[in-house]
């Protein structure tokens, strides 16, 4: 069927990709022009006469005039300006703020999003997104239909009703461009709403009888949404209800765990996959071809990178790199400086670089979400890998896992304590748990010595959980739906204690 608005949108947006190319070829020339854009735009503000801004015209000025933040450092800062104040961080107007919260913790960040950080990083990132599909995908008719997108909720600052904050997803939806809006489902009365489970219920009420074309949300709420659609309409499969489906936008975690099973939601050879990386400070990165390893970082959209080597992370006390000398298969603390006044701030997240022409990414974790009990330095990218093969081996599929130390008892040597909740049971849960640490060990050298006759670390110890437990235990949090997600690793062992008794206490 013709649509001459699908056609038009489509044409424009592969017309795009032409300026995309520049950064692509002249990567180092463009940060240069961003990072320079960025420090003369906030001359004036408080941050930038405290550092002498002015002064800067080239990294190392810039490097040796602005030590290295993290939320800590930053929080009295964003805190005035949340109580009214500007021109503190950036110089334009500050209202919005995209609330983050670590899922172990009651403490929430409240990152500023700018008027710019929205136009020129999320949108315009979102933009050059779809410009990658329709230049790869030449038939595509995905605006011939709804994306549908599963956000979280805003609410209003309770210390300041000028500003407000919420999931950054919200914020987004919040302040999209009519043009856009009309082609997105639910409406936002039913996007936004706060309680998660009766949203749910209200997005697939909403649009199980609309020509669904998209999807754009986290894995494992989208799994949630996709499993009430079938269970209310008695399909097999979403296409029986959603024919014309033919994309899903994903990030916030690794696909890796959930790519069997929406192979099994959508049976589909032609339905495509796109990976973002798109949080709460910014959007980073998007896959910009079907085929590539890794994603696109994005190198003219408002946002400076800089680079720790991971065997080097000291904290706010590191030496950090430009994209400049960078190299693949490095692990890296990331650190971003923004269009919304954050200056040299690591973000916690770990990437290393899958090429360097052009630069593209593959996220490996988390700066404090690893298991170094031992010395054996696991991290997310590693158990993710380990899981995967594991379930290929036992023909299992996995929803949700953590993991943490444990320690035996004396001199003995201690293990990795693992729950996984399945969605299919393995055939045989040891061989699951010696298909798990096998790979352990050939993804991770320092583990496998550590596991070398069982001098350090004893084989992995695998609790299976009931049914249900990490939605129950997000719940308990107050942090279902939107961006939260439990934790794949820790170095404590705070996490997997609640777990282990909320696990028993619940009835098969």
């Amino acid at each position: 069927m013709f649509d001459p608005v699908n056609k038009i949108i489509a044409w424009h947006l592969r017309r795009r990709y032409a300026t995309i190319e520049e950064f692509m070829t002249k990567p180092h020339d463009i940060q240069f022009k961003v990072m320079h854009n960025l420090v003369k735009k906030a001359a004036n503000t408080e941050w930038g006469r405290r550092h002498q801004f002015k002064h800067i015209s080239n990294y190392k000025e810039f490097s040796e005039s602005i030590p290295l933040q993290d939320y800590e450092s930053l929080r009295d800062d964003i805190d005035r300006i949340r109580h009214g104040e500007q021109n503190v961080l950036w110089p334009t107007e500050i209202k919005w703020f995209a609330k983050s919260s670590g899922t172990t913790s009651t403490k929430s960040k409240f990152l500023p999003v700018s008027l710019e950080s929205i136009e020129e990083n999320h949108f315009k990132t979102g933009r050059d997104m779809m410009s990658f599909y329709c230049h790869q995908k030449r038939d595509t008719k995905i605006f011939s239909g709804y994306s549908l997108r599963l956000g979280g909720s805003t609410t209003f600052n309770s210390s300041n009703h000028e500003t407000y904050y919420g999931d950054l997803s919200a914020i987004i939806i919040e302040n999209l461009p009519f043009w856009v809006e009309i082609r997105s489902t639910p409406n936002q009365s039913i996007a936004l709403m706060d309680e998660w489970e009766t949203k749910i219920e209200k997005i697939v009420d909403h649009t199980i009888k609309q020509n669904v074309t998209g999807f754009y949300g986290v894995p494992s709420w989208m799994l949630v949404l996709s499993r009430r659609v079938l269970e209310k309409t008695g399909a097999d499969n979403l296409l029986e209800v959603w024919p014309n489906l033919e994309l899903y936008s994903h990030g916030g975690v690794s696909f890796t765990p959930y790519r069997k099973q929406f192979e099994e939601l959508i049976p589909s050879d032609s339905f495509s996959y796109l990976e973002t990386y798109n949080a709460s400070e910014g959007f980073f990165a998007v896959q910009d071809s079907f085929d590539s390893e890794g994603m696109l970082l994005m190198l003219n959209n408002g946002i400076f990178y800089e680079f720790i080597p991971m065997s080097e992370f000291k904290g706010a006390e590191s030496k950090a790199i430009p994209l400049s000398e960078v190299e693949e298969g490095v692990n890296y603390a990331m650190v971003i400086t923004t269009n919304a006044g954050l200056w040299r701030y690591m973000i916690g997240d770990t990437v290393k670089f899958t090429s360097t022409q052009p630069y593209r990414i593959a996220i490996t974790g988390r700066t404090k979400l690893f298991i170094n009990a031992f010395g054996e330095e696991l991290i997310i990218d590693n158990a993710e890998k380990a899981v995967k093969e594991a379930c290929q081996k036992t023909d299992a599929e996995v929803r949700e896992f953590t993991a943490a130390p444990y320690y035996m008892a004396g001199q003995d040597s201690g293990a990795h304590e693992w729950i996984i909740e399945f969605t299919k049971r393995p055939s045989n849960l040891e061989d699951f748990e010696t298909v798990l640490d096998s790979s352990l060990q050939k993804l991770n050298s320092d583990y496998e010595a550590k596991r070398h006759k069982n001098m350090a670390l004893k084989p992995p110890i695998v609790h299976e959980a009931k049914q249900e437990l990490f939605h129950n235990w997000l719940r308990e949090k107050g942090k279902l739906g939107g961006q939260h997600k439990v934790p794949r690793l820790a170095n404590d062992r705070v996490l997997i204690e609640e777990l282990l008794r909320m696990n028993k206490g619940m009835s098969l």
